[in-house]
């Protein structure tokens, strides 16, 4: 007999109760259903199963077999779905969330080249920085910059994301520039709103020209400025409002046209990852994967730090 069809007979009898309930799902007989578990069983030279008339269980083989099986199953279905979809382009309606400060700087136009490849695909994409739930609110795929929360939600990594300090040359001139974090606590700090660590940021450094040892320092920062958006942070910045701890892609731009400049260059914050989050591997479409790949080429060496100390 088939391989094949004895394990999804009973892989079936084990997720649905009974012979009878995997026959109405495979369109066999139960008869049939009986014979696959038994020459199954017969091959392996052992009892999967405990059957009566009122209830079935699996036997300690049939425990430890079952994930196996099930594995074996699931690799053929992906691989039958890869071969599929490298038949089938990127259609129909792809809803994508993002950050509002990097999609309009970075994903709007990478993803409308993606577009301009798949002409029958539309993109349906949402900026904001919330984090959105997938399932509830109907996203196929959404991009998120920092540490990911353990979840059911599949992430793959895009591209690093480097924190910078910064601040305008006038508050600079006016406040005096900080040479270790700690005295970030004597500055206005402008805050972001939705940071998952709050207020406190680790930094890791020192200075090697005097051969100081690298240190770890957590500061507890404070500010009257706090906002939901980095470019907003960063308009504050350049007004000269306080210092601004943002991603290098927000705050490139201004550092290398000048109107601000780098603070505590010989520190560090833990880099970020920007990933694309989706809710499963399985039954991935071609659209969501077509994206994903897409994106991944283009951020493997990262634009927004080009020619950026």
């Amino acid at each position: 007999m088939d391989r094949f069809t004895e394990l999804l007979a009973f892989v079936r009898t084990v997720e649905t109760g009974s012979q009878s309930a995997a026959a109405r799902a495979l369109g066999l007989t139960p008869a049939m259903v009986g014979r696959l578990l038994q020459h199954l069983e017969n091959r392996l030279g052992t009892r999967l199963l405990h059957r009566t008339t009122q209830k079935q269980s699996l036997t300690e083989a049939g425990a430890a077999f079952h994930p196996r099986a099930l594995g074996i199953l699931e690799q053929l279905e992906d691989a039958e779905r890869a071969a599929s979809d490298r038949q089938e382009a990127p259609r129909g309606l792809l809803r994508v969330n993002a950050p509002m400060s990097f999609g309009v700087r970075y994903l709007v136009a990478d993803a409308a080249r993606f577009c301009d490849l798949h002409p029958a695909l539309r993109v349906d994409l949402t900026l904001n920085d919330r984090v959105v739930d997938l399932v509830e609110e109907g996203f196929d795929l959404a991009i998120r910059i920092g540490r990911l929360a353990d979840s059911s939600l599949v992430a793959r990594r895009l591209a690093p994301c480097r924190v910078l300090v910064a601040a305008s040359p006038a508050y600079l001139a006016a406040h005096g520039t900080p040479a270790h974090p700690a005295e970030l606590k004597g500055h206005n700090c402008l805050l972001y709103a939705y940071a998952s660590h709050g207020d406190l940021y680790a930094f890791r450094g020192g200075a090697p020209e005097r051969e100081v040892p690298e240190q770890e320092v957590t500061v507890r920062l404070a500010g009257d400025f706090i906002v939901n958006n980095g470019d907003a942070l960063a308009a504050a910045a350049e007004a000269g409002r306080g210092i601004i701890l943002q991603p290098s892609f927000i705050l490139g731009d201004a550092l290398r046209a000048g109107t601000l400049v780098r603070v505590l260059p010989d520190w560090r914050l833990s880099d970020l990852d920007i990933s694309a989050v989706y809710a499963s591997p399985r039954h991935l479409s071609p659209k969501v994967r077509g994206l994903v790949d897409h994106l991944a080429a283009r951020y493997r060496v990262p634009p927004w730090d080009a020619d950026l100390a």
